[in-house]
């Protein structure tokens, strides 16, 4: 599977300009002959935007990605504001080449007093995985993949691919050269990092999104400017790291590990 991962700097609090800006990556992805487009977490509102502001925006725009995903023939993995009622969620949609809706993926770990302060805690639900083009694919969001339990639930349900939007600060690298890596070999999966680059009123992003390979090894990177990676994936090379590190198949459940 070819990939695109975008890196850009947020826009907040104004989905029209992310709308237009989405057609421009979609465009280039499809130039690319990328298949599945991910981008940041939150990306089509801006993540520093406060509660009152992401009431207002939230569950809008969806049917203009479907038409982008149909026009460039591109699946598409992009963060929004979810709204219920008067609650409203941190989630990820995932539409596949025809507009169709595979996946919305609610973020399971809030960062900090910002999320709390403008999300309202998720349902208790596991991280669910789809079936794509003959991958399985599971969402996290952000902090989500900073904790194991979140990549291996998705890895036991049977991803093969983790996509990751974030918007990871810069104080924050190690997650990107330390734990990204960790992630991937104990759980045998491919791994997709979006992450913004530049700054919005609060914080500093750091780029360096990255895929990675079930081995651990970074396919591919970005620096800190914004940019789009096309990389591909490589089922054989999924399978090979599967036959050499059988990690899930060897945890024992015969204890109980405090």
């Amino acid at each position: 599977m070819r990939l695109a991962i975008a890196q850009v700097p947020p826009l907040d609090g104004d989905p029209p300009a992310n709308l237009r800006r989405l057609d421009q990556l979609a465009r280039r992805a499809h130039d690319c002959s990328a298949e599945l487009l991910v981008l940041p977490e939150m990306f089509l509102t801006g993540y520093v935007i406060g509660r009152q502001r992401i009431l207002e925006l939230a569950g809008s725009y969806h049917r203009e990605v479907a038409e982008m995903a149909t026009r460039y023939h591109l699946a598409i993995a992009y963060g929004y504001p979810e709204r219920k009622g008067a609650t409203v969620f941190n989630t990820v949609g995932v539409l596949d080449q025809a507009g169709t809706r595979l996946l919305d993926q609610r973020k399971i770990h809030y960062f900090g007093q910002l999320d709390a302060d403008q999300f309202d805690p998720p349902p208790r639900r596991p991280p669910q995985v789809v079936s794509w083009r003959g991958w399985q694919i599971g969402v996290a969001i952000c902090y989500d993949i900073e904790f194991p339990e979140t990549a291996r639930a998705l890895a036991v349900a049977g991803a093969d691919l983790i996509v990751v939007p974030t918007a990871n600060m810069i104080d924050y690298d190690q997650v990107q050269h330390l734990l990204l890596p960790a992630r991937a070999l104990e759980n045998q999966v491919y791994l997709a990092y979006a992450n913004y680059c530049g700054s919005d009123t609060q914080h500093e992003y750091g780029g360096l999104s990255r895929v990675l390979a079930p081995t651990g090894e970074v396919v591919a990177t970005a620096t800190r400017d914004p940019t789009i990676l096309v990389v591909e994936i490589d089922r054989d090379r999924l399978t090979a790291c599967r036959q050499r590190h059988s990690y899930l198949a060897d945890r024992r459940f015969d204890i109980t590990l405090r």
